[in-house]
């Protein structure tokens, strides 16, 4: 995983690497090319391309590859409904990135307000006291005015 300020090295090998020509694709997956490729024109696979224009699979793509035949022949979904099905995966996946993305600001914006009030908090005067509610009696105070003096 790429960390902000730290270069990748450019010839690091990752599961989204594209090396695999289409032959060695169809080997690993257990497909005929001819499938990659039709899988490639309806859009359930989309390898990257050469200069030349030539297929190049990722590990990812052959796994996805794997997946797609898995849905077909064992579960019988037609090829739509394993397009439909990986668009509504790679939009939870989204949706789940953007969800830990905006945990992450919640929970910094949290702790920058438990930081504002703990400073407000040490800020108060102490030679104030707090104010406390008087707590009502059935006591009777009579209060008399004092009568003024006559000169």
């Amino acid at each position: 995983m790429d960390t902000p300020g730290r270069r990748r090295n450019p010839y690091e090998l990752t599961e989204e690497t594209p090396v695999y020509v289409i032959s060695v694709a169809a080997q690993l997956s257990g497909l005929h090319p001819q499938t990659l490729r039709q899988y490639d024109r309806l859009g359930l696979v989309s390898p990257d391309r050469t200069a030349g224009r030539g297929r190049r699979y990722s590990a990812r793509d052959i796994e996805l590859l794997r997946q797609v035949q898995q849905l077909s022949q064992d579960e019988g979904i037609n090829l739509a409904g394993i397009k439909r099905i990986i668009e509504l995966e790679n939009q939870v996946a989204a949706l789940q990135s953007r969800v830990a993305e905006l945990q992450s600001a919640l929970d910094g914006a949290a702790a920058a307000m438990q930081q504002r009030e703990a400073a407000v908090h040490a800020s108060y005067r102490r030679d104030l006291v707090p104010y406390q509610e008087v707590q009502q009696t059935s006591a009777l105070v009579v209060w008399r005015p004092k009568r003024q003096q006559k000169d």
